[in-house]
């Protein structure tokens, strides 16, 4: 069996979600990484299903769009939950997280509305919902004790908007330890700690960070 190959930007954005789920289950991957415009991009694209990334290719196979990537490997790799309601709960998890993300995106890229707004109203809505969504079930992570795809989503999200505001969590105290507990997840650590100290950027735009 081939070594799964990722391909995406050499930014975190939407393939973090992926190299966060392969790192901290132990699952080693390759991790190609491209300078948005680059010659070497506008080559890969051409032959890449949508010609758009995260692209994912794996004994012969190729895998595209973040959620079906994301989907495929939790049903490979037993992080989907236990059950069809599992399935289903995690399932819309992960799709309101990714309406908010598409708020923070049409901020930091186009510049909608403004950070005040994002930071005080926006995203505390969303995360009014995703506090309200994680309390339903008992356990340190989305469902139970167990870690499933959509918790690396989550924690990715959560981090991301704390480069917005530091304090964005402090109302939030479920989701705040969730995200710290991450933090200290044995096979996270040292890849998030060395991210930070390398300064990765969140998107192709230095707006967000701090």
């Amino acid at each position: 069996m081939t070594v799964p190959q990722l391909y995406y930007f050499a930014i975190r954005g939407l393939g973090e979600y992926i190299r966060l789920l392969f790192t901290d289950n132990g699952i080693n991957f390759e991790d190609i990484r491209f300078v948005s415009r680059s010659p070497e991009w506008k080559e890969a694209k051409m032959s890449m299903i949508f010609g758009q990334m995260p692209c994912l290719k794996h004994d012969g196979k190729e895998y595209a769009q973040t959620g079906t990537i994301m989907r495929h490997l939790a049903r490979v790799h037993d992080l989907n939950g236990s059950t069809e309601d599992d399935a289903t709960f995690l399932d819309m998890f992960f799709e309101g997280l990714r309406d908010c993300r598409q708020k923070y995106v049409r901020y930091i890229y186009f510049d909608e509305g403004t950070r005040e707004d994002l930071v005080h109203k926006t995203l505390p809505d969303c995360l009014t919902n995703f506090e309200k969504l994680f309390n339903i079930h008992q356990g340190k992570f989305i469902i139970g004790d167990k870690p499933s795809y959509a918790d690396y989503i989550l924690f990715e999200e959560l981090d991301v908007y704390t480069h917005l505001d530091a304090t964005i969590l402090d109302k939030f105290p479920s989701l705040k330890a969730f995200w710290e507990m991450m933090w200290q997840r044995p096979n996270l650590k040292a890849y998030l700690e060395k991210r930070k100290a390398d300064g990765v950027w969140i998107s192709v735009v230095e707006k967000g960070m701090h």
